[in-house]
């Protein structure tokens, strides 16, 4: 995935084009589960790309949004925020350092205990059911 400085429409368009293009070249559609930010629409295809180009994407797209309040990709996102706080806001010069520091965050000596509110896990598939019971 590139790293960009901002997350504009037209950042994502390109992406989902590269990605399109070139890593599913031969799919037909391409399934995406992805948060609601606004720039994750097919309309930014629209203001990054000539219509025929963006209309020739969004068909190959099939979207799935995740709920608001409910979505894995919070907990993803939570992780992120404490390994980023633990050891990823500095320069690492190698990748076994990198992973050394990882397994480090990971540990359980190093990580406090990081609750969700609103799901604990003996409930969780019943809330999963009724936030995603439409798919």
């Amino acid at each position: 995935m590139p790293i960009t400085e901002h997350r504009t429409r037209k950042d994502w368009a390109a992406f989902i084009k590269g990605m399109l293009d070139e890593r599913y070249p031969q799919a037909t559609k391409v399934r995406l589960v992805m948060d609601n930010l606004n720039t994750h629409s097919a309309a930014s295809l629209y203001e990054s790309f000539p219509p025929e180009e963006a209309r020739r994407l969004a068909r190959r797209l099939e979207i799935h949004y995740t709920p608001k309040h409910g979505s894995w990709l919070n907990v993803a996102e939570i992780e992120l925020s404490a390994l980023n706080s633990q050891c990823l806001d500095r320069r690492i010069p190698n990748i076994d350092l990198m992973r050394k520091e990882v397994r480090l965050g990971n540990s359980t000596e190093t990580t406090g205990a990081a609750t969700l509110t609103g799901a604990s896990p003996p409930k969780m598939p019943a809330q999963l059911k009724r936030i995603y019971s439409k798919l």
